[in-house]
């Protein structure tokens, strides 16, 4: 399983070049299942895969100039200061048993892998519709929107160890009009921000198998050329359409998983 693994993790780097996010998706089920680490972990090891392989995805965009710094900055910095405080105070405070609910024990593994697998089933909804393009609703930048989304990102980044990519990308088309492929790169840039930051939050507290991870993100880094190349000749509606039926499907496992075969 985990030759396997290092064989999948070729396939984050992939989705992040060519649909400007998406790796988390595929790193935390590789990481919790095929390496068998425990979920706290597993989004810690994700935040700095997705984070340093979106950086490599996102410097060939920038020379082509699709990537807008100044955007990228103004949304990352709330997200920033989310999704540290989340990794470096929030995180290490949830205690084993979170909640119960009835005679469901809502465990630490549960509520991080149950919370990811819901945002991945809402995830899809939107990959399934195969919407073409979303057009700007507005010119001018919405400063309290955009800080107010930038939160939000970067506490669930925090709690589950997700880019984000997938709400990244709309809100920088609706609340600043940047055009579908820009905003797809100014994506990639602000998930590095976002996920780099909040690995920081965790080697403040935790051990780190370097050259596990950093073996698994050197063949991310593989796939994120690919999908950049990729990108530039095919349209991405389609691939967009079928991942989120995978997403979809892996939501639900994952959630049959964790609560009826845990």
């Amino acid at each position: 399983m985990e030759y396997f693994g290092y064989f999948s993790a070729i396939f984050i780097g992939f989705l992040l070049g060519l649909l400007g996010g998406g790796g988390s998706i595929l790193s935390i089920p590789i990481l919790v299942y095929l390496f068998k680490l425990d979920a706290v972990t597993a989004s810690a090891y994700s935040l700095f895969i997705v984070g340093t392989t979106s950086f490599a995805g996102a410097v060939p965009k920038y020379r082509d100039h699709l990537v807008n710094i100044k955007t990228g900055f103004l949304f990352g910095i709330p997200s920033i200061i989310a999704i540290f405080a989340t990794r470096k105070f929030i995180i290490p405070a949830l205690p084993d048993v979170v909640f119960l609910i009835g005679n469901l024990i809502v465990t630490k593994r549960l509520f991080l892998l149950g919370l990811f697998a819901i945002l991945m089933v809402l995830t899809s909804v939107s990959m399934i519709r195969g919407r073409r393009e979303i057009h700007p609703s507005r010119k001018k930048y919405n400063t309290l929107l955009m800080v107010a989304e930038g939160t939000l990102i970067g506490l669930l980044t925090g709690l589950v160890g997700a880019g984000g990519g997938f709400l990244i990308i709309p809100a920088l088309v609706l609340l600043t009009g940047l055009p579908m492929k820009t905003a797809a790169g100014t994506s990639l840039f602000i998930i590095a921000l976002n996920s780099l930051t909040g690995f920081l939050g965790d080697l403040l507290t935790r051990q780190v198998d370097w050259p596990f991870l950093l073996t698994i993100t050197a063949i991310a880094i593989v796939g994120v050329h690919f999908g950049n190349v990729l990108s530039k000749k095919v349209s991405g509606v389609q691939l967009k359409k079928a991942f989120g039926w995978f997403t979809l499907a892996m939501g639900c496992w994952i959630l049959v998983r964790e609560i009826l075969l845990a």
